[in-house]
Order: structure tokens, then C-alpha cells, then sequence
């Protein structure tokens, strides 16, 4: 456990309720009791997964033609390399100490939802198959009924609902979508890369003693893992100067630095929150690719800004006005 961690865990118990023998109080499970205020804050961190998903579109448009395998370990070696030197402070001995099932869950989460995403796109429509990929902040409100102590209730759902319809018009520009049948393996993968996500997401937090350094290695691994999809799948392209600039900023921000901020956060803080959040990251996106001229603003944006705004407040009434309670 890296120096972060060990405060985060003294933070914890210090705004615990004292439990049984005037010990630090328990949540679910045996985990320590999270006070409201350091949830939020921690919901805050997740957040940050958000802003930095809503630049993928605009700097995967200065990639150029890099296929999109060969893009994704190329950004995610840059991930993996800038949290290295923390990850390997203890000379290995955190890679040694990963139980089994956070490899599984961080490497699997990670590669298995750009692998399914890629392929839905190879056989479906790009719209349709983002539609049906972006189910995830959704599944993620509803996955959450299943944690320990977590209450799903309706706010929730129809604050995730909101921003569901938010991006879908985002996506399909107000026009609609027709599914047909020759797309079925297509929409199936797009399915799949949602389920994959919110599990991922969801599960993570069955694992709040691993420390986020550990992300490091996940991302080097779904690297090799892409590498080797690429090799299978793909014509190398040569980035040039531009490129190789904007395969940076991805391994730093959206496909790299992100993943750390959202492992932060899907292990301790709000979960529901966070899944009905992410809708902004469509949102965003557009608003960035309207900002520098590479789409256009239309009445589809602004409803969508309604909705998935009005959502997200809806779905985070409850954590703020039990943050400012405990305050």
C-alpha cells in the first residue's frame, strides 16, 4: 500500500463511527466506514475519468489513420510507463501482492472493453454500436444494487435515464436508429463491451485494498494484449510528428491517466454517482469537437445538455445534501 493509500486508510477511520470495544467502525463487508464527506471527494476524483473521456474523440482525430489497435497500445504503454516509477517503488513487491482476481478484473476490464468496442465497430454502424456501447453508466446505477450496503433508489435511476436519453440524441443527431439484422455480431460485441465496463467498474470495488499504483501494470498488460490484436488484425501505420503528439496526450489523459482517477474512485467513493456522471463525457466530447470547428452545434446538443445535466443533478441531490449535513 503506496503513502496516498495508507492516508486515504487513516482518513477513513479517522470519520468512522467508533464500533464495538471503542474500535473504528465497520461499513459492509468489514471494510472501514466512509464518511459522506471524503465519499464525495473521492466521487470527485472519479470525476476527473470523465473530463479527460470527453477528449478521446478530438485527439483520436489527430491520430490520423492509426488503426485502432495499434492506437490503443501505443496510448495505454504511455499509461502504463507514467505510473511505473510508483508502482515499482517497493521494488515489485506490489505486482507479487495482487490477488489474483484484481489481474483478472483490471487487465480484463481494461483490454476486454476496447477488444469488444473495436469489434462492434468492424461490424456494425459506428452509431448504433456507440448507442448500444454507451448503456454502461446506466448498467453501472443498476450493477450498484448489488454491492454491500449500496440502496438503489429512484433518483438514481432516473437521473441515469435522463442521461441516457441525453446521449442518445447526442449520438444519433435526433434521427433515430435503425438496427438491422445482417449487424446482429455487431451489436452483440457492443453489448458485450458494455456489460464489460460496468462490471468492471462495479466489481472494483471489491478490491478497495489494492492500491491504484497498481493500474500501472493493467495498462501495460492490455498494451501487449493490443499489441498482439494488432499484429493479428492490422497494417502498422508509421505515426509523423503530429500524431505521435497526440498519441501522447491519449496515454496521459483518456486512454492512460484516466484509469487511475476512475480506479480511485469506483473503489471508494459513489458508485451511482459516478455511472450517472459519465454521461457528460459524450456531452463534453461534442462540446470540444464544436469548439474546434470539427462538428457542428445543432438543437440535439442543447436538449442533450438538459437532460444529462438535469440528470446528473438529480442522481447527486442526495450525496450533497448528506456531505453539507456532516460538515
Amino acid at each position: 500500500m503506496d503513502a496516498r493509500d495508507t492516508q486515504d486508510a487513516r482518513e477513513k477511520t479517522a470519520g468512522a463511527p467508533a464500533g464495538p470495544a471503542g474500535g473504528p467502525g465497520r461499513g459492509p463487508a468489514g471494510t472501514p466506514a466512509v464518511s459522506p464527506g471524503r465519499r464525495l471527494r473521492a466521487t470527485g476524483v472519479g470525476a476527473v475519468a470523465v473530463l479527460l473521456w470527453a477528449s478521446l474523440a478530438l485527439f483520436t482525430t489527430l491520430t490520423g489513420t492509426i488503426p485502432p489497435f495499434q492506437l490503443t497500445a501505443m496510448a495505454f504503454a504511455v499509461g502504463g510507463v507514467i505510473g511505473l516509477p510508483r508502482a515499482l517503488r517497493g521494488g515489485g513487491a506490489l505486482a507479487r501482492g495482487l490477488p489474483p482476481g484484481a489481474w483478472v478484473l483490471g487487465i480484463g476490464g481494461l483490454f476486454g472493453y476496447h477488444f469488444f468496442y473495436f469489434l462492434a465497430l468492424r461490424n456494425a454502424p459506428p452509431v448504433d454500436a456507440g448507442l448500444i456501447a454507451y448503456l454502461w453508466p446506466l448498467l453501472i446505477v443498476v450493477f450498484s444494487a448489488l454491492l454491500p450496503g449500496e440502496r438503489l433508489r429512484w433518483w438514481h435511476t432516473a437521473g441515469a435515464l435522463l442521461g441516457l436519453g441525453g446521449t442518445f440524441l447526442l449520438v444519433t443527431g435526433g434521427q433515430g436508429v435503425h438496427f438491422r439484422g445482417e449487424y446482429l455480431l455487431g451489436y452483440a460485441a457492443a453489448a458485450v463491451c458494455a456489460v464489460v465496463w460496468s462490471v468492471y467498474s462495479v466489481a472494483n470495488r471489491r478490491y478497495p485494498q489494492v492500491p491504484t499504483d497498481a493500474v500501472a501494470f493493467f495498462c501495460l498488460a492490455t498494451a501487449a494484449l493490443a499489441a498482439v490484436a494488432h499484429l493479428l488484425f492490422e497494417t502498422t501505420v508509421r505515426p509523423d510528428g503530429w500524431q505521435w503528439l497526440a498519441v501522447l496526450a491519449l496515454g496521459l489523459g483518456p486512454v492512460g491517466g484516466a484509469f487511475y482517477v476512475w480506479d480511485h474512485g469506483t473503489k471508494h467513493g459513489d458508485i451511482r454517482l459516478l455511472g450517472t456522471v459519465s454521461y457528460f463525457a459524450p456531452l463534453l466530447s461534442t462540446g470540444l469537437l464544436v469548439a474546434t470547428g470539427r462538428a457542428d452545434a445543432s438543437w440535439p446538443v442543447a436538449v442533450a445538455c438538459v437532460l444529462i445535466t438535469g440528470g446528473a443533478m438529480l442522481a447527486s441531490a442526495e450525496a450533497l445534501r448528506s456531505a453539507r449535513r456532516r460538515r
